[in-house]
């Protein structure tokens, strides 16, 4: 009777193995499973096991109706595991029934097979993601329920028996995509000679469904977290899975603008006037405008943006808000520094008229007689003429001085002219003069105009003058 008890470890193994054969960094583990067929054909018949690949029976190793017994059905599986440098790691099982054993027909022997090996692929050599070719060395154990050609110590026909083999494994995956890729390989299992009572060497073909999986990408960019620079958010393959918000082939780590498309000369922000300066360092992002400005324009070039300048297209200082200083009265005199803004004067007399001329040929008739300060007559039109003057210009401050002659002591024309001055002052206060705009004040006998050696000369001396305030 058959050992089923083996039988069934067997099977319990095939469907709990693992292939430690991955394919990449990316998704390391691999499972595939399919059909398979086992040939005992080319190592020769049961009484030439030594037979060689060569000739005619290298050529038979492919005549599939005659020789290979094939699995309708699912009858291996793999699991792998990738190590690195195109190394991985693999452990299979395998089932079969043998009616073809070699040349001749048996009855259905039980045929299982568990191996394990190193495999290393070719993809990187090939530069291709689709095509994987892989070389293969290993070794297993196989067994097969024991028939006329393999006959064990006991000659026990109802007996599985089993022998180790060394394996070596030739495989090409084609990859419809990362996950998903259909495998051919054949495995050429090595017996010792002696050994062939058991089992003979042989060929073990599969083909069937190859799974990669057990990548990781958190962010479902389709780029695995190892290779991955930003693992957490959604990238493009380009920028190593780093995003690019804003599309402008400037990644968002880099891109000082990262939801505006911009341009890499200004870090990936914008230019929307086209100055030259990026919209982020741009006062007025909309107008071109001036980089010492801060991008903002100054059409009369004043040294201040057209935004804070009132006449932006006059040129005019800071202080007056970018407008020219006014001259109410043209007389170059900017009224800012003009005493007399409203009428025209000279820059010497602070924009006032040159009225110090009039006031001083005017003050030529105000004399006095001697020891007096009282107003004669005569004076009267003269210092209507002054008040008239006076009152042209409200804005004007005036000094009244008075004057006298040697004759006398000092003290006494000290006082004599100051009571002069403030005599004529008194009088125009009384025809409508503002006090506050007029000052007296005395010399005594200390300026005269005139020798003071004749009567005529003492008389020029006595006298009140009339001038602008400094």
């Amino acid at each position: 009777m058959k050992n089923y008890s083996l039988k069934a470890l067997a099977v319990t193994m095939l469907f709990i193995t693992s292939n430690i054969s991955a394919q990449s960094e990316d998704n390391p583990w691999q499972i595939s499973i399919g059909m398979t067929a086992i040939d005992f054909y080319p190592v020769g018949d049961h009484e030439d096991y030594n037979q060689t690949f060569s000739g005619d029976t290298f050529e038979d190793m492919f005549n599939v109706s005659d020789h290979w017994n094939i699995s309708p059905s699912v009858s291996y599986l793999s699991v792998g595991r990738y190590l690195k440098n195109n190394f991985s790691v693999n452990l299979s099982g395998a089932y079969n029934q043998i009616e073809k054993y070699g040349s001749e027909k048996v009855s259905k022997l039980d045929y299982f097979n568990l191996s394990a090996g190193i495999n290393y692929s070719f993809s990187d050599l090939l530069n291709s993601s689709k095509f994987e070719p892989i070389l293969g060395v290993g070794g297993g154990y196989t067994w097969l329920e024991e028939g006329p050609f393999n006959t064990n110590s006991n000659n026990d026909p109802s007996e599985i028996n089993g022998i180790g083999s060394l394996n070596t494994t030739l495989g090409l995956t084609y990859w419809a995509n990362d996950y998903i890729g259909l495998t051919v390989q054949s495995t050429f299992n090595y017996v010792m000679p002696e050994d062939t009572n058991v089992v003979q060497q042989h060929l073990r073909h599969s083909l069937g469904l190859s799974i990669r999986f057990g990548g990781t990408d958190t962010d479902g960019d389709g780029i695995y977290d190892k290779k991955d620079a930003c693992p957490d958010v959604p990238g493009l393959e380009s920028f190593m899975g780093c995003p690019d918000t804003d599309g402008d082939g400037i990644q968002d780590s880099e891109d000082t603008c990262p939801e505006t498309f911009g341009l890499a000369e200004f870090k990936g922000c914008p230019d929307t006037d086209g100055d030259g300066i990026s919209d982020d360092k741009d006062s007025c992002p909309k107008v071109a405008g001036l980089s010492n400005m801060a991008g903002c324009p100054d059409a009369d070039g004043d040294g201040i943006t057209d935004s804070k300048d009132s006449c932006p297209n006059e040129v005019g200082p800071r202080g007056n808000r970018g407008c020219p200083w006014p001259d109410t009265d043209g007389d170059s005199v900017l009224d800012k520094d003009d005493k007399c803004p409203n009428e025209a004067g000279t820059s010497s007399n602070n924009g006032c008229p040159e009225i110090q001329d009039i006031l001083a040929e005017y003050s030529k008739t105000i004399n006095f007689d001697y020891g007096k300060s009282s107003i004669k007559d005569e004076m009267i039109e003269v210092l209507q003429a002054i008040v008239s003057i006076i009152k042209k210009y409200p804005d004007a401050m005036f000094v009244v001085e008075g004057h006298t002659d040697s004759v006398g002591s000092e003290k006494f024309n000290q006082s004599l002219s100051e009571q002069r001055a403030s005599s004529i002052v008194s009088y125009m206060v009384d025809n409508g003069v503002d006090a506050s705009r007029l000052k007296s004040v005395g010399y005594g006998e200390s300026s005269p105009i005139a020798s003071g050696e004749t009567k005529d000369d003492m008389a020029q001396n006595r006298r009140v003058e009339i001038k602008l305030a400094n």
